[in-house]
């Protein structure tokens, strides 16, 4: 009987694994959010990182986060390195790419809680009177995150600080 159920445990543990193992190599999440503002005026507030961060929902999740910023206050080569809590951890944020008013482009460097390099981006898309705004992150997914994708669902995780972060942004636009 114990024999069986060790068994059973070792061929369940295994399929876990090699179904982990099929899932893609790569990850996307993505969220949009209608605000009432012109794209010139959303720009600024995502191409320059001290900006950014005055809506940025992972600075609020640390309120004794230690940062400091590097480079330029926008454009390409705008720094931030940050150290965090568990619910930010520590790593970098660097401009790559700039095209005014529709697009920024960010290089992610996570090195705890896990280890992350990926491409985080926002496009500004006019809409008569509003902006839609995207803020998309994508990247490798190594065999540990596939894994851990078994079990908790990272789109929504993720998901869920880019709409607060949208959110954020759209009180401070529109207040404007």
């Amino acid at each position: 009987m114990i024999k069986t159920l060790a068994l059973l445990a070792v061929a369940a543990i295994g399929a876990l694994l090699i179904l982990a193992a099929t899932r893609p190599d790569t990850f996307r999440v993505q969220r949009s959010a209608s605000i009432k503002a012109a794209p010139d005026t959303l720009y600024p507030l995502i191409n320059d990182l001290r900006q950014f961060n005055t809506w940025n929902p992972y600075e609020k999740k640390d309120l004794a986060i230690k940062g400091s910023y590097r480079g330029p206050a926008s454009d390409p080569g705008a720094g931030y390195d940050f150290q965090g809590n568990k619910d930010v951890g520590k790593g970098s944020i660097e401009i790559v790419e700039s095209s005014p008013p529709g697009k920024v482009t960010m290089k992610l460097d996570m090195l705890e809680p896990f280890e992350g390099h990926n491409v985080v981006e926002f496009s500004l898309a006019p809409r008569g009177e509003a902006t839609e705004v995207t803020w998309a992150m994508h990247g490798p997914s190594p065999y540990l995150a596939r894994l851990v994708g078994m079990f908790f669902n990272m789109d929504r995780m993720i998901g869920r600080d880019f709409e607060a972060g949208l959110a954020n942004l759209k009180a401070r636009a529109e207040r404007a």
